[in-house]
């Protein structure tokens, strides 16, 4: 039907043939990542062939993201126009909202080439038989997913936690923004840890999307010490490629922090450095931010779905991935099995429709040509230091302004003076997205409406979110059962209509 590598192509061309080169990395100085949404779908002359005939399908990207940011939470907005999580799956799954709104559209209109049909009851929709959505990255997820093995004659290529941390998680998250400068971040320029060096080409693809790289002149020491907390046949197993008798000497990293209330990561050298199956938040510069990692967004989306709480007031049911590819960069199967499902496995009545999804995990052997990795290597002794990508860009399978370049949450190139103004707004902040969820159902005829919308008047955006009651359901069954520390942002952030 399809593989990983076919997947990881498709992807890669796409990012070179159709997004321009505004918001793409600057050659030899900085790198991206990148995520992207395939549609599968069954060929139209798939009923002419044989029983024992492979099943042929067409293959398209219909939305990708990239980016390596997020936004302090200072900086968050109550207007809802700015974007707070810039990393690629995030910005890839907001443009694959972007393209499911444009599909409804399609289909409220009547139109055939929409791949949604009508549901059983008014006013809902349901996906068209056959098709199937495959979610790309080409890295491993921030958070618990990045959590794997090193072997001995590998490089540490991730920011390590602070110890501050390690050992205060709550007052990290939760305390005064404006704790002293040096009591922010930092870690003790002693440890073996954290001494600095020159990053030698060839050093693998960061794990995790860490921000602070960004303040760092040159990456962490890899850890030489090897921990006893941790067996290593089985750690050896669980990156599926040691050779023979290799020696794990530690864990890659992630830059994701525990949030508040959760165990907390024990610091330990070695192996022993990180809790797994914890919720983590995605670390900031200096300003602390409140975005989940990409695991645990992820692992969310595989039991509440895609399409989040707005569209679900249009769906029959919720809209799933069918499976998961990562690009080629330091990988474990067991640890994405943990990260997106393992932790949920046992969350259970749910609301009808919902479920904790068997999403199928694979690898792909080919490297994203302007991942951390590939740029490392191809610059050897080049001058100045590698740096992330300051922009994230946006793109959506829709006629209208398919393409979205932002910086620092807002399209870029906005000045600080223009920021009210309806053209800084990217094309999937929420308040975009909810006016295009509007003018939606202003095309719909109100007797055609779903009950959902139907029973009382809604107006802002936090109503409409609160009035998709099975979603809600959903969700607060996932909180009570595995995601209790899940860091939400207040109500008044949601107020904007």
């Amino acid at each position: 039907m399809w593989t990983a590598d076919e997947i990881a192509r498709l992807c890669y061309e796409h990012y070179q043939t159709r997004l321009p080169k505004q918001g793409k990395p600057e050659p030899n100085r900085e790198w991206t990542l990148l995520a992207a949404v395939v549609k599968i779908q069954p060929a139209i002359d798939q009923a002419c062939g044989g029983a024992n005939k492979p099943v042929q399908v067409t293959k398209e990207v219909v939305s990708m993201g990239t980016g390596t940011k997020c936004i302090g939470q200072s900086k968050m907005r109550k207007s809802g126009d700015i974007l707070n999580d810039s990393h690629a799956e995030v910005i890839a799954r907001r443009s694959f909202q972007r393209y499911l709104l444009h599909q409804l559209h399609l289909a409220a209109a009547l139109k055939e080439n929409s791949i949604f049909v009508p549901g059983t009851q008014r006013g809902l929709w349901k996906l068209r038989q056959g098709i199937l959505f495959v979610f790309f990255s080409s890295h491993t997820p921030c958070g618990d997913a990045s959590i794997i093995p090193m072997l001995e004659f590998e490089d540490q290529p991730c920011c390590p936690v602070s110890r501050r941390w390690a050992s205060k998680p709550s007052e990290e998250a939760s305390g005064n923004p404006e704790t002293p400068e040096d009591e922010k971040n930092y870690e003790d320029l002693g440890s073996p840890v954290t001494k600095k060096m020159r990053l030698e080409p060839g050093i693998p693809d960061g794990v995790a999307h860490c921000q602070s790289l960004d303040n760092q002149e040159s990456g962490p020491v890899p850890p030489t010490v090897s921990s006893s907390d941790v067996p290593t046949q089985e750690l050896a197993t669980v990156t599926g490629r040691a050779p023979s008798g290799a020696k794990v000497v530690d864990v890659y990293r992630t830059g994701a922090k525990c949030v508040p209330g959760e165990a907390g990561d024990s610091g330990k050298p070695g192996a022993a450095y990180h809790q797994v199956g914890l919720l983590r938040v995605k670390p900031g510069r200096g300003d602390r931010t409140r975005s989940m990692s990409c695991s645990d967004k992820l692992a969310r989306w595989n039991v509440l779905g895609c399409q989040g709480a707005l569209l679900m007031h249009l769906l029959e049911e919720p809209l799933y991935l069918s499976a998961v590819v990562i690009g080629r960069c330091p990988y474990s199967q067991e640890a994405m099995r943990r990260a997106l499902t393992g932790r949920c496995q046992n969350v259970s009545a749910l609301p009808k429709g919902f479920g904790v999804q068997e999403v199928t995990i694979q690898q792909s052997g080919l490297l994203f040509e302007q991942s951390r990795g590939a740029v490392q290597a191809k610059r050897a002794d080049s001058p100045g230091r590698l740096v992330p990508c300051g922009a994230a860009i946006s793109w959506s399978a829709v006629p209208e302004q398919p393409l979205d370049v932002t910086a620092n949450g807002f399209p870029q190139g906005t000045t600080r003076k223009a920021i009210r103004c309806l053209q800084a707004r990217s094309q999937i902040s929420k308040v975009e997205l909810f006016r295009s969820f509007q003018k939606l159902l202003s095309s719909i005829s109100e007797d055609k409406w779903p009950d959902s919308l139907r029973a009382q008047k809604l107006e802002t955006y936090h109503e409409y979110k609160e009035a998709a009651s099975t979603y809600q359901e959903a969700w607060s069954a996932l909180r009570k059962q595995a995601f209790g520390s899940w860091i939400r942002n207040p109500p008044d952030y949601h107020q904007f209509k």
